[in-house]
């Protein structure tokens, strides 16, 4: 789940983490009384939406008085902000954070992850902030500095001095980032995060160490220990089909293609993509109803694919362990006939209650297309959106 950035900086505040003073604001008059509430002579409007590079795309503007927050808020407020990250569609922008401007020294990155090849929590830094990390680790990776966290003992004061002195910070600087990132990863790792990023981090005149943006990611399995976080969800942000499917505890993610798939296990799901894109079709989802569904569920997930104008068949591939072959079969069925499919829809079914699953799907009467394993169903689904 992500969360906007102002968000995350009332969470990092509770940590230690030092942020510039900031209102969120829905309209410009709030934005103006968020100004005059700052006080001083500059200010900047943020625009707040789930993506990164707001920057490039307009959506970052300094003012120099309250008038020119309201111009900047009410050109903000509702506009269609594109970055890399939101693709050519956009996001439109519902909120604007008004902060309170600093004088700018140097700008830094920080964030705290989970490193995928060590199986631990790593925080790395890089005296390149205020750009695309990214590019930095692919054009300067020895500009990337990383210690590895033992989940026994947490992140070390020791370390998070290495890391503030390997990015150039010294003497009471260096402490002050230092404690910055042991603020940093206290709050990733109490709040179950899957990345917790500033970028950048700015070192100011004045020798202060601030957060200037904040990015927080949290593991959605874990939140039903934050129902705090969970309020923050902003369900304006998400795709609308994935928001329905999430109220029947169904792991969707919409994707551009034209052959929705059903499938039970992240894993199969994951290889039903991989063998449609092998044999020239293309995925309209990833959709994992999980082990224990049943007819409702199932129902369910075939209206949420079929939402998407997009779909022109449907692939079910279900390997039965705890989930019965049968029960899909029944839920298939129903299905179907509640929705009176009209795209082609093609079942594979293998592991427990496997024949009678078949039995059920042959004897319904429906115009089901049934394949042998993976590979045939993948054929026959992409020959079928086809037209062959």
């Amino acid at each position: 789940m992500n969360i906007h950035e102002y968000q995350a900086k009332e969470i990092l505040r509770k940590y230690g983490v030092s942020t510039l003073k900031g209102f969120v604001a829905e309209t410009a008059d709030k934005a103006v009384e968020a100004a005059k509430a700052i006080g001083g002579g500059i200010f900047v409007v943020k625009a707040q939406i789930h993506a990164g590079g707001r920057g490039k795309g307009g959506g970052v503007k300094i003012a120099k008085s309250t008038d020119e927050v309201r111009d900047l808020a009410k050109k903000m407020l509702g506009m269609t902000l594109i970055t890399h990250q939101t693709g050519p569609e956009g996001k439109q922008v519902n909120k604007v954070y008004i902060e309170a401007g600093c004088n700018i020294k140097k700008e830094y990155y920080v964030a705290v992850l989970l490193d995928r090849k060590t199986g631990r929590t790593i925080v790395m830094a890089s005296a390149e902030g205020g750009v695309e990390i990214e590019e930095v680790a692919e054009k300067h990776p020895e500009k990337i500095h990383r210690v590895v966290v033992d989940p026994a003992v947490g992140l070390q004061a020791f370390q998070a001095r290495q890391l503030a002195f390997a990015v150039g910070l010294k003497d009471k600087v260096a402490a002050k980032a230092a404690k910055f990132f042991m603020g940093l990863y206290k709050a990733y790792e109490e709040c179950d995060c899957s990345i917790a990023e500033i970028n950048p981090l700015v070192e100011t005149a004045e020798g202060d160490v601030i957060a200037l943006d904040a990015k927080m990611n949290f593991d959605s399995n874990a939140l039903f220990r934050h129902p705090e976080i969970m309020e923050l969800r902003d369900l304006t942000e998400e795709d609308p089909a994935e928001v329905e499917a999430s109220k029947y505890d169904l792991a969707f993610i919409k994707l551009d293609g034209n052959i929705g798939c059903l499938v039970n296990g992240a894993g199969l799901a994951m290889s039903t993509m991989d063998i449609i894109k092998l044999h020239g079709g293309s995925p309209a989802n990833f959709l994992d109803v999980g082990g224990g569904a049943n007819k409702e569920k199932v129902t369910n997930a075939f209206k949420i694919i079929l939402k998407d104008p997009n779909v022109k068949g449907i692939f079910v591939n279900i390997f039965g362990g705890i989930m019965k072959c049968d029960i899909i079969a029944e839920g298939v069925i129903a299905a179907s006939k509640e929705i009176g499919l009209k795209v082609p829809l093609v079942v594979r079914l293998e592991g427990t209650n496997v024949d009678l699953g078949k039995k059920i799907l042959a004897e319904s009467g429906l115009n089901i297309i049934p394949a042998n394993d993976l590979t045939d169903g993948a054929q026959k689904i992409v020959n079928a959106v086809k037209g062959k």
